[in-house]
Formats: C-alpha cells, structure tokens, sequence
C-alpha cells in the first residue's frame, strides 16, 4: 500500500533533513518533487494544484526556515496538510436511531461489492449487532450464490430469492422479514454493471426512493486509481452516496484514489479493503493513512490488530512459561498462529516504522505452515524436552511432517535461540510483557 509513493516522498524528506538549514529555493524544490510523485502516483492534478499550494503557503516563511529543525518542520506540514486531503478525522456509518439502520450498498462490477457487504456484516456482528445481508443484485445469480455462501461463512442470514425479478420488491420485503427477526442492521446488495449506464442509475434511484437507507456506499476498487475516482464522482452527482469502501488498497502501490478522493466527491473513505478474506475490511484513519505514506509506519493499527489476537490471560500464561523456563514447542505454535491471525505478515510489518525500508524482504507465509507441520509431527514428549530429538527422531518429524532433517533442524535452532531471548527476561522486576507481544 502506498509503496512506490512512500519511497519517493522518503527520499525527498531525506535531503531536506541532511540540508540543517533551508533556503526557499531548497523547499520549492522539494514542492516541485513532491508534486512530480503524487502526479506519478495517480493522484488528481487540481488536487495536487492545490495540496502543494497549501504546503508552500506554510512552509515558505521565516518562522520555519529560521527554526531550529526547518526539515522537521516541512515534513509535519506536510503530515498535516495529508490529513486534511484525506479527511481529517475517522467516518463512521452512521446507525439509524430506529431499527432497522439500512445500509445501500451500490459500485461496478469487480469492486468486489458483494464481499465487501459480508466483510461489513461481519463487523458489525463482531460489534454485537445483528445484520441481515440482503442479495438484491437480481442481474447476476451468481452473486446471489455468493452471498449465501459468504453469509454462511460469518453466520449471518441471507434474504435471497431466485425467483424474484423487481429488486425493489425484495428490498421492500427484507425489510419486513428484518423487524420480524429483530435486525438492527440491514445491508443490501444491489446490482452493479461493467460500466455506469442509465439502467443502473434508474434501478438505484428507485431502490433508494423506495427503502429510504440511512447510508449509501459506494464500493470502488483502489487499483484503478482516477477512473475510480470519476466512478465516485458519477454517483454522487446521479445517485448520492454517504460513502466510500476502497477496496483491493492492498495492491495499490500508488494510492491515487485514496489522496484524490475525497477532495473530488467531498464524501469521506470509511473503509478500506486490505485482502481478499473476510476478516480483511479496516476503518479508515487518516491520520495513520498519512503516517504510512509518509514512511512513519502505523503503530495505532498495529496494536489494535495485536490486541484482538493476543489477551491478557494468554499473556500471564506466556509470562509464567518465561519465568518458569517451561516454554514449549506447543507455546510457540501458539503464539505463531495467533500472529497470522493479525492479517498477512507483509501488511502487518508495513504497520511498524522502519520495515519499508528493508528491501527485499521476502515473506512466505508458508513457512509458518511448515514450522506448525513440523511441531505437529513431535511427540508430547519432544514438543517439552528438545534435547531428546536426536537424529532418527528428526528423521521421522520431517518424514511426518513432509518437510525435510534441515528445516526440523532450522526450526529447532530458532526455538532454541527464542528461549535464550526469552530468559532475559526472567528474573526482572518488569516482566509484565504487553499483551500484544508476538512471542
């Protein structure tokens, strides 16, 4: 996310931090660099026009190229002014203070729409709320199978109907079946097409003159970067939206769409998709947008992702295996899969400062299923006492565990020198380890 921009705009801060003191010259020619990036990264012209305009107007002046850090001072300017292209603060959906909250949501096909009305079903339900997905997308069967599927995955009902052939009438029914069944959230997912068309546009109108929802989302994929944002445009000046999910943003190494679109609709980003599973819908914080971009990482978000995978008991568990010297080889599998449960390793470590600028960081995954098979294949005895797995017996774990004697050895060598580590710590007075730790 973000990556190619991020790269350059870290290059350009550099020189200007090396500098000590600026002249105007040296800030117009970072400007001049700064813009040449955010237009290389799809970013609008007229909102790159005016970013760096509002940039030059606080950067260019005596208080901050006679301060003591000129460099610092630029850069959180320039932090600052991200923000606001962004949006500022975090956008909620707003819930309606009469049950159901209605929740339209409309895009193009392959913005990914329909997984991303489960992936905000699921929110909602982890919120204790209690949605109901309606598959009101009569032109393509496919999407309803979809839905079903996807509501089966997070236990969410799906109001469908094969049958039906007035989307209009299903959404008018949903509604109905969602005050019998006393759900607070109703989520519909309309019809979308290849490309914006008058059909599309009547179909919308209608379904939102007739159910009246509380908000309307409009679902736009990142990669496509200015053509999702006249989609945007288009909506909101035919259909008016409340909102806007970027989906696929982990893909996007450019991140035009996310800078331009909220300065061209005047509609904030209150979602952005980050993966293709279920789980992977987050909030949009612009600030930590802006952190990111800016190669400051985004600790907030890390530590949120941290602490729904990690809670405190399992750390007092952790805490009492260091202290005890008793940590296993089934305390490790643990604490593995409790982080791949924070999301792809690749996004997570984007998250900490400093990791962008590790470069050819390869990150496979399957390691971690190789290191899970391998302890798996150990015997209860083994999984306690290392010292035990002699030759034959790594023979046999890496024969049941469809690995090889050098990765059961390799992944002894890393268990062997994380106990070192760990027994650092036994014996301090502040062993109380956050409970976010990964190990």
């Amino acid at each position: 996310m973000f990556e190619s921009l991020t790269e350059k705009l870290e290059s350009i801060f550099k020189r200007l931090k090396g500098k000590g003191l600026l002249k105007e010259e040296d800030v117009e020619l970072a400007l001049k660099e700064i813009r040449l990036a955010l237009l290389e990264a799809d970013v609008n012209f007229k909102v790159v026009k005016d970013f760096i305009q509002k940039i030059k107007e606080k950067a260019i002046g005596k208080e901050i190229l006679e301060s003591l850090t000129p460099g610092q001072q630029v850069i959180k300017i320039v932090n600052e002014e991200l923000c606001e292209l962004l949006g500022k603060t975090n956008s909620k959906i707003q819930l309606s203070p009469n049950p159901p909250t209605i929740i339209m949501m409309v895009g193009l096909h392959g913005s990914g729409k329909t997984t991303t009305s489960a992936k905000l079903a699921r929110l909602f339900k982890k919120e204790g709320r209690r949605p109901l997905l309606v598959a009101a997308d009569l032109q393509r069967p496919a999407a309803i199978d979809q839905l079903i599927i996807l509501g089966s995955q997070i236990d969410v009902p799906v109001y469908h109907s094969k049958e039906a052939n007035n989307p209009i009438n299903l959404c008018n029914e949903s509604l109905k079946k969602a005050k019998i069944d006393a759900r607070d959230i109703v989520i519909l997912d309309t019809a979308g097409r290849l490309h914006i068309d008058d059909s599309l546009m009547t179909e919308l109108k209608k379904i939102k003159e007739n159910v009246s929802p509380k908000e309307v989302m409009l679902v736009v994929d990142a990669m496509t970067g200015q053509d999702s944002v006249n989609i945007a445009k288009n909506f909101e000046e035919q259909i008016g939206i409340d909102g806007i999910i970027l989906t696929k943003m982990d893909g996007d190494a450019r991140g035009g769409a996310a800078l331009s679109m909220r300065a061209i609709t005047g509609k904030p980003i209150k979602f952005i998709g980050v993966g293709e599973k279920i789980e992977m819908l987050e909030s949009f914080y612009p600030e930590r947008i802006a952190s990111r971009i800016l190669g400051m990482g985004d600790v907030l978000s890390f530590i949120e992702k941290a602490q729904k995978s990690f809670d405190q008991k399992e750390a007092e568990k952790l805490q009492k295996a260091i202290i005890d010297e008793s940590f296993t080889f089934d305390d490790l599998k643990s604490q593995l899969k409790k982080v791949r449960n924070m999301g792809p390793i690749e996004n997570i470590l984007g998250m900490i400062p400093g990791f962008n600028k590790i470069k050819n960081l390869d990150i496979d995954e399957r390691e971690f299923v190789k290191v899970e098979a391998i302890i798996n294949s150990m015997t209860k005895k083994e999984k306690k006492d290392h010292n035990i797995i002699n030759g034959s017996r790594r023979r046999r774990i890496a024969t049941g565990s469809g690995t090889t004697v050098a990765d059961v050895n390799r992944v002894i060598k890393q268990y062997v020198e994380l106990k070192k580590m760990l027994k650092m710590f036994k014996g301090k007075k502040m062993v109380k380890l956050p409970k976010f730790l990964p190990f």
